[in-house]
């Protein structure tokens, strides 16, 4: 872990109606000094509604450009799934697309912004990538209600979010998009 990071523990209760994943687990993430909250909020709600077996954060953090933010692992150590936040460049989605069976991206940037990125070159299977847009009021909403111990319940039904922590339900909607127009 980077020197300076704060250790943030969540017991976490995923109720995701939409994919069948019911689950309680704890995580223990570290957030990088120059990490916002808005991306570490990013980079937790990807991983609860992406939630399965093999799933992980990145080992080296923000720190390594060599890894998604999060991902999902075979047993045999192959990555099946590339989960990328915010806005990845046109060379990251690229190599990310010969790395892993599939790529999704969570964000709150513009998706013109993303799209505009993504004509800059060619990217491996582009028109494969999933993008969940993530409201800003959610992510920021969350990020004021954080602390080095929280319990969070996230439950997602028909695309709406609704998370509750600190007893405070904060309710989104997130929007499914290809990163390029079929």
């Amino acid at each position: 872990m980077a020197a300076g990071a704060t250790i943030r523990t969540l017991n976490v209760n995923l109720s995701d109606v939409d994919r069948s994943v019911y689950e309680a687990f704890e995580l223990r993430v570290a957030q990088h000094p120059s990490e916002s909250l808005r991306y570490l909020w990013s980079r937790l709600t990807a991983y609860c509604l992406s939630y399965e077996p093999g799933i992980r954060f990145s080992k080296g953090g923000l720190s390594t450009s060599e890894e998604p933010p999060v991902a999902v692992w075979h047993d045999d150590g192959g990555m099946t799934t590339w989960i990328d936040v915010g806005a990845p460049s046109a060379e990251r989605l690229h190599k990310a697309c010969k790395a892993a069976e599939q790529v999704v991206i969570y964000t709150a940037v513009r998706m013109d912004q993303l799209r505009k990125e993504a004509s800059r070159r060619r990217i491996h299977r582009v028109e494969s990538i999933d993008v969940w847009s993530l409201p800003v009021t959610f992510l920021d909403e969350l990020g004021s209600r954080t602390g080095r111990t929280m319990a969070l319940e996230m439950v997602r039904t028909e695309n709406v979010i609704y998370a509750t922590i600190d007893g405070a339900t904060i309710e989104a909607e997130v929007v499914m998009n290809r990163l390029v127009s079929p």
